[in-house]
């Protein structure tokens, strides 16, 4: 559907450019276009977001030897690192890959660069990549 709505804008435009329509075509094409782009970039993440309990808690992640702990005031859970397959090192986040479709993110953002240095080594010695 979104593809769709796009081309409907484009061809709008340049045929409103050519002047082979008339403006109606073109205005309505672009007003679908922004409430599809407002929809999906911005209502509807703000609806999930909001309702869900799990984006308004606060995590600590634990690495040791033995496993990787998450916990948060409810609780904590602990995954022992033969269950990662593979890891990825993106410029703001460490991605734990389960398996090809499951994976879990590590935000980089208040580790200093020495942590960051010991995590990739741990990282490297227990999944691999």
């Amino acid at each position: 559907m979104l593809i769709l709505v796009n081309v409907f804008a484009i061809v709008s435009a340049i045929l409103f450019y050519t002047k082979m329509i008339r403006p109606e075509p073109f205005f309505l094409g672009s007003l679908i276009w922004m409430g599809l782009m407002a929809s999906f970039w911005y209502f509807l993440p703000n609806n999930i977001y909001n309702k869900a309990d799990t984006f308004k808690d606060k995590f600590i992640i634990h690495f040791n030897d033995a496993a990787v702990v998450l916990e948060n005031e409810r609780g904590e859970m602990v995954w022992q690192w033969n269950r990662f397959s593979k890891f990825f090192e993106s410029p703001h986040f460490f991605h734990l890959y389960f398996d090809a479709k499951s994976f879990f993110i590590v935000p980089k953002d208040n580790m200093g660069e020495d942590f960051r240095h010991e995590l990739r080594g741990l990282l490297n010695q227990k999944i691999g990549k």
